[in-house]
């Protein structure tokens, strides 16, 4: 209903037959003149729906719903009758708000009113809205993108606000927010103004290296500069991807021999290799984001169907950020289990002690059929955790224990430096690093110039795009309507 809705109010601000010529994130570019406004909050009946607008014409659409009232004081709400500008048919009593540009959330100026949610009050505004001259519906990212333009945020904020409008984990919030709070941005504006620094050093030395005025070791102190930079670069470039898992979900596998587990998620019986394929699904793990997928139980496939369901497993597996490893703990000593502890288990943890950065929990399950004696396992298997599926004990210590691995491979979003959240961040940071190692390997000191040059590019596309408008597009067509 409410995409119709849309349709129509767009219809008809734009006029009859006008032909769409929406091209990636669809926003004209800022300073075109145009006003535009949308419904901000979200969509269906709610108590209160906040309508926005921003651009030149802000006031005067104010105006022409509050008439024959003046613009309320600035950033201050005022309880004002809005009537249709054409047909004076009173339409809501709302809360208006007025936020004169420069000190706005897109740098013009912007009007907001809050009015009841129903249906029928917000498609009486827009559309009362649409008739006033020199307004239109925005494009999705659109205010944004004017924030954007007139200098209000950097590109990392934007992508920062993006992800705090997508986050749904305590995690992503958490990561969201301090990179919307400029701490990214912050951090690349720092290393800009080391390269800046290190290019002064070196220019100065190919205009004034014969000077007799020239302070000694001028080169030495850039070589230095670029040294601690690259330092700091390689650090963030080591990350092994945390922000993006952050942003995007860790995956967790759960696997082990048949029936080893104890969750009737999908059709399962007593006779091993029932579960023959995999089950996936994002959940909410301990704050982070989780893509969890159950895997059949690994061992040789007797048919066809169950030969795919296990490969698909093993599939699993080498994609796998966290391996949840089960076992069932009453079992240990049968050939399944001895089998999956030498070929999964045992490698893995030695993969890991490697540098590979996948990582394993042992779980041994089913600790209701431990007899009071058996409680002391052998000591020769891995460090593992004891679980009853069935009567839920061990349950908290297996999600602290994931908590913590989670945060391993994810990156701690409270604490430390800012995480690259997004491939953009490492591709640029990386670009600026090679191009450091090209200064390094420079016999000329002009070319050595131009790889400084070249690196500090790379850390301004992070923070302005660079002016490119594809990738600006790219990040801004997730954007809602009304943000």
């Amino acid at each position: 209903m409410w995409r119709g809705l849309w349709s129509l109010v767009a219809r008809a601000a734009r006029g009859p037959c006008r032909p769409c010529t929406r091209q990636g994130s669809g926003a004209p570019a800022p300073g075109s003149g145009a006003t535009i406004f949308a419904l901000s909050s979200g969509q269906g009946r709610c108590g209160i729906a906040v309508i926005r607008t921003s651009g030149p014409a802000s006031g005067h659409a104010l105006r022409s719903l509050t008439a024959p009232r003046d613009l309320p004081p600035a950033r201050r709400a005022c309880l004002r009758l809005l009537t249709d500008p054409r047909s004076e048919e009173p339409l809501d009593r709302a809360l208006v708000l007025w936020f004169p540009g420069p000190q706005s959330f897109t740098g013009e100026d912007c009007a907001e009113f809050h009015v009841h949610g129903g249906p029928a009050v917000v498609s009486g505004v827009l559309q009362a809205l649409g008739r006033v001259p020199g307004l239109r519906p925005a494009e999705a990212g659109e205010f944004t993108r004017r924030a954007f333009a007139h200098g209000k945020l950097s590109l990392t904020e934007v992508e920062g606000l993006a992800d705090l409008i997508h986050a749904e984990t305590e995690a992503q919030r958490r990561q969201a927010l301090r990179q919307l709070d400029g701490e990214l941005g912050h951090l690349c504006r720092g290393w800009a103004e080391t390269l800046t620094k290190a290019l002064a050093h070196v220019e100065a030395y190919i205009d004034f290296g014969e000077d007799d005025n020239l302070e000694e070791g001028v080169l030495e102190r850039a070589d230095s500069q670029v040294q601690e930079l690259e330092v700091a670069l390689n650090a963030h470039l080591r990350d092994a991807r945390r922000g993006q898992r952050l942003r995007s979900g860790a995956h967790v596998v759960v696997t082990g021999p048949p029936n080893a587990g104890r969750k009737p998620v999908s059709i399962v019986s007593p006779e091993p290799g029932t579960t023959r394929d995999v089950l996936e699904t994002p959940v909410d793990l301990a704050g982070f984001p989780v893509l969890l997928s159950d895997t059949a139980g690994l061992r040789e496939g007797e048919g066809p169907v169950e030969q795919e369901g296990v490969r698909r497993a093993r599939e699993r597996l080498e994609q796998a950020d966290l391996i949840l490893a089960v076992l069932d703990a009453s079992d240990l000593a049968s050939p399944s289990s001895c089998n999956f502890l030498d070929t999964v288990v045992t490698s893995a943890i030695a993969q890991s002690h490697n540098g590979n950065s996948q990582r394993l929990l042992l779980v041994l399950n089913k600790s209701d059929l431990l007899l009071a004696g058996d409680l002391d396992l052998s000591p020769e298997l891995p460090p593992h955790l004891l679980l009853s599926c069935l009567t839920g004990e061990g349950l908290d210590g297996l999600l602290e224990a994931l908590r913590k691995e989670l945060t391993a491979v994810c990156g701690d979003p409270s604490a430390g430096p800012p995480l690259l959240t997004r491939a953009r961040h490492q591709h640029h940071l990386q670009g600026c690093l090679e191009a450091l190692g090209h200064y390094k390997q420079a016999k000329d000191v002009a070319l050595a110039a131009e790889a400084l040059r070249i690196a500090r590019g790379h850390l301004a596309c992070l923070t302005s795009g660079g002016g490119t408008e594809e990738i600006l597009d790219i990040i801004f067509r997730d954007f809602c309507v009304g943000k």
